[in-house]
Parts: C-alpha cells; structure tokens; sequence
C-alpha cells in the first residue's frame, strides 16, 4: 500500500450516461493501476456526485496520504485553470496531512494525437477497398 489515490476529475453531466462513461473509466484504470496506485475515483465539478470535495474527503477518510488529481478536460478553461485549483486549495487547508498534486488536463497529453488519430483511422478504413 503506497497511500496514494487518484482522483478522476469530469465536468458531470444532465445525462447520466455521460457520467457513467466517466465511472467506466475509472473501473478501467482501477484493473490496471498496478502497484503504484491504491485506488482510482472520480468526483464531479457540477451536475452530479460526488462533488470534488466530498471525492477528496472520501479518499481522506480511505487513508489517503496522496491524491493525485487528474483533471479530465480537453482544454484548460476556466474550471482546469480556477476552479479545480480553487477546490483543492480548499481542501488542502483543511487537511494539512494529505498531499494533493494536480496533473495536467487530459487534453495536454502527449498521447491524445495518437489517440485521435487512431479513432479517424477508423472513419478512413470505411472508405478502403477490401
């Protein structure tokens, strides 16, 4: 057990399966963590549960030493940039004894090109002979 958590963190969404998709992901990545990792959650900015504050006190109340943060937004708008930050500065006040680090937003991976352009290769095969 290494203490450290990560954190998953959507938008939310009105439509359930969007969070869902969210949630799926999570259950993913938690198969696949290996030992560097104790667990993978998420939590919502907006729009459904849980909040980040009740995800980061969750994982706090789970023995998390560290949570590692990731922010899963395409772009750095005003939630990556203020709010999130914002949200961690908070909880990081009230909890001295926990480590929080942010990543960077899921649309400054390196691998999302890749990724991209593995999903229009997809689009471009229906248009091949066989």
């Amino acid at each position: 057990m290494t203490g450290c958590h990560l954190l998953i963190v959507a938008h939310g969404s009105r439509r359930q399966g969007s969070n869902d998709e969210v949630r799926r992901l999570a259950d993913q990545m938690r198969g696949l963590k290996g030992e560097t990792l104790d667990g993978v959650e998420v939590a919502f900015l907006e729009l459904a549960e849980p909040s980040i504050p009740d995800g980061l006190r969750s994982l706090a109340e789970k023995g998390a030493q560290h949570i590692v943060v990731l922010p899963y937004f395409l772009a750095a708008g005003t939630h990556v940039v203020n709010d999130i930050p914002d949200a961690l500065a908070s909880f990081e006040s009230s909890n001295p004894g926990v480590k929080v680090s942010l990543t960077l937003h899921f649309g400054a991976s390196s691998g999302l090109v890749a990724a991209l352009l593995d999903l229009a290769s997809y689009a471009h095969a229906c248009d091949m002979p066989a």
